[in-house]
């Protein structure tokens, strides 16, 4: 008998696909707009941190409640972005990425902005004096001296998105193959009394975040030694 019945594993690789695709996107946007932020002190930054930050205080059923009304096409977000994707947004898996962007943007962000704020300038400077272009700091200088905190932030970003349930369940539902993820998954098992199937589902995901908890550290303590 196989540890997950097939409908289980299915929402295990969507939430996989959907936690990679969230952290692949966050990380390529989250690192040149904190570099920004960091090197420019402009007087919207302290409003684009709290933007940034905001989704860690909104509650996810609230900010899913949200993100549903404006992905409706009876409302004008909701029918600009359905003909921008092509589709509606709402119960779907772009619609589900587009909640889990929002909501796992401050575990992406928070630790970049943190690392080059720390040592960024001193790298870019560093540099500077060696004479290279501002594009070729930013990507062969500032990033590798910044990666302990880029891989950290990947890994909590990715470890987070798994974990995802009132954001994709109110955006997404409970559609099989298209929104069913593992925290939804595992609220309907609960739901129908099928702990057996809930209990694999909760040492599955466990096992994941102790792996990613692993990776994070293993990633700190090689760069430390290196």
């Amino acid at each position: 008998m196989p540890w997950l019945a097939s409908g289980d594993a299915q929402a295990l690789l969507l939430t996989v696909k959907l936690a990679a695709t969230t952290t692949v996107i966050l990380v390529a946007v989250c690192l040149p707009l904190a570099w920004l932020l960091v090197r420019r002190d402009s007087r919207g930054r302290s409003l684009i941190q709290s933007l940034v930050m905001l989704p860690l205080v909104l509650p996810p059923t609230v900010l899913g409640y949200y993100l549903l009304v404006a992905f409706s096409p009876a409302h004008p977000p909701g029918s600009l972005l359905a003909r921008l994707f092509d589709q509606q947004l709402a119960f779907s898996f772009t619609g589900i990425l587009i909640g889990s962007l929002i909501y796992s943007l401050p575990f992406a962000f928070r630790p970049l902005e943190a690392a080059l704020q720390q040592s960024g300038p001193a790298l870019d400077e560093a540099g500077r004096v060696l004479g290279f272009p501002g594009w070729y700091r930013f990507l062969f200088i500032v990033i590798p001296g910044i990666r302990p905190a880029l891989v950290s932030a990947a890994l909590l970003c990715f470890a987070h998105t798994l974990g995802e349930f009132g954001v994709v369940l109110m955006i997404g539902g409970n559609i099989p193959g298209e929104t069913r993820v593992l925290s939804v998954a595992l609220f309907e098992h609960v739901e129908q009394m099928n702990y057996q199937a809930a209990n694999r589902l909760a040492l599955t995901m466990m096992a994941i975040a102790v792996i990613t908890v692993l990776l994070s550290q293993w990633s700190g303590r090689r760069h430390d030694r290196f």
